[in-house]
């Protein structure tokens, strides 16, 4: 981690007024020290009302976000997580790309012992694209739920 995330400082935006950041690069993640670092658990965050931009149209596309993590050192604070995924209101982005995007970020940032995410994405001409990464294997005795978002049939 750099030091625009060391897990020792104080989180940026937790019990404090943030601006929506302008994009998703200009968003800082708070990352803070795990509580039960030693125990292997899954954390779930969802978000059933993202919202990005299609880089064709410019019109908006809408997912079900999943995001599932097991924590090494550090978890994401969740009121910066929300910013961050706030952020892509604006942001031109196909589905794979953002959604592994998120991913990703997550992943270098916080180094976690396992991360994957779901995107499920409402249909836009009729085909809904839904997009899943991982950084690996789950690990061995961790628990993981089903993400639960049924496949499409009007999925609301």
């Amino acid at each position: 981690m750099n030091d625009t995330h060391d897990t020792g400082a104080a989180p940026l935006h937790l019990g404090r007024q943030s601006a929506l950041p302008a994009s998703p690069g200009e968003a800082t993640l708070d990352y803070v020290p795990n509580p039960r670092p030693a125990a292997l658990y899954c954390v779930r965050f969802a978000a059933p009302e993202f919202t990005s931009l299609c880089p064709v149209t410019g019109q908006p596309d809408f997912a079900h976000l999943v995001i599932d993590y097991a924590p090494a050192e550090s978890i994401v604070e969740s009121k910066s997580l929300k910013l961050f995924l706030s952020a892509f209101r604006n942001h031109c982005g196909f589905h794979e790309d953002v959604t592994v995007g998120i991913g990703q970020r997550l992943a270098e940032e916080m180094q976690p012992r396992w991360l994957r995410i779901g995107g499920y994405w409402y249909p836009r001409g009729g085909i809904p694209i839904d997009v899943f990464w991982q950084t690996g294997p789950v690990p061995e005795g961790l628990w993981v739920p089903d993400q639960g978002v049924p496949g499409y049939r009007g999925r609301g």
